[in-house]
């Protein structure tokens, strides 16, 4: 079997805090921004950073909303975003096998 070139990994998703909020929204419908920081462990400058370069490479939709005067934003794995971490969660496995 051909050896596993770890330059295959994803760089959009191969950082913690985007893997974290990859693996977070595979896992729900869609989740609101204070959900995703309490999971992620992030700081709210340092989660919008991450989320921003996921949603640049179409790998996260954003929908925002208000709440009387208060906004809330909404995040998703498209399923360019769904497929990708397929693929890198599948990718990992090889390259530890």
């Amino acid at each position: 079997m051909k050896d596993f070139n770890y330059q295959q990994l994803d760089d959009i998703i191969h950082s913690r805090i985007r893997l974290a909020v990859m693996a977070v929204l595979a896992s729900v419908d869609e989740a609101e921004f204070t959900f995703l920081r309490e999971k992620v462990q992030a700081t709210d400058g340092n989660l919008s950073i991450h989320i921003r370069k996921l949603e640049e490479a179409k790998y996260v939709n954003v929908r925002k909303t208000f709440s009387g005067r208060k906004p809330i934003t909404y995040y998703k794995l498209t399923a360019t975003g769904r497929k990708a971490f397929e693929v890198y969660l599948d990718n990992l496995e090889k390259l530890i096998k």
